[in-house]
């Protein structure tokens, strides 16, 4: 890697802390820094979330398995993977993937690995999503949703799954993240 300017980049030094807001779904934080160069950042803005998961579920048969649901912070109805939060029960984000695919679909077991970690916001947001790839599930159960969930279940052919991509269906970036890294490391096989 050729760097344009030389320049060493550092970490920034945090000065204090204050939380501004905590809530189990908006914890907002204000850091106060220092640079390298010893300029001081008075107000920086952090939301603390807990870490991500979303999986690319994928049938015996080869379906995508997906989920429709109302998304409010956009206004929209989306067309998604299965995606949930790492709760402090879950052993790892493994775990935490396969109990979220089976609560919002009913589908569970086959082949599991993981494919990628993001930073949904690496400038604002403190955690990461782990996105993982499970090939071989099976409806195994009905759903079990959260009171606030309201999900319908889709299995999607590749084409499908290529088609909602190209149009920009899919927009939640820390899914068509893994979605067209997926897509790549098929074409490329």
């Amino acid at each position: 890697m050729t760097s344009l300017n030389e320049k060493e980049i550092r970490e920034w030094k945090l000065l204090s802390s204050e939380y501004l807001y905590k809530r189990p779904w908006l914890t907002a934080r204000m850091d106060r820094l220092e640079m390298p160069d010893n300029t001081i950042v008075p107000e920086y803005y952090v939301l603390e979330y807990p870490d991500w998961v979303n999986i690319i579920a994928i049938t015996k048969k080869g379906e995508f398995v997906f989920v429709k649901q109302y998304r409010h912070g956009i206004g929209k109805i989306c067309m998604e993977i299965c995606a949930g939060v790492c709760e402090d029960s879950d052993k790892s984000p493994l775990d935490a993937a396969k109990r979220e695919l089976l609560e919002e679909t009913g589908y569970g077991n086959g082949s599991w690995k993981e494919l990628m970690r993001l930073s949904p916001n690496a400038s604002a947001t403190n955690n990461m999503s782990y996105c993982f790839i499970a090939e071989g599930v099976e409806k195994i159960s009905d759903q079990s949703l959260d009171v606030s969930e309201d999900i319908s279940v889709y299995l999607l052919s590749l084409n499908e799954v290529k088609e909602l991509l190209n149009n920009g269906d899919i927009v939640q970036a820390t899914m068509a993240a893994p979605l067209w890294k997926y897509m790549n490391m098929i074409n490329n096989r």
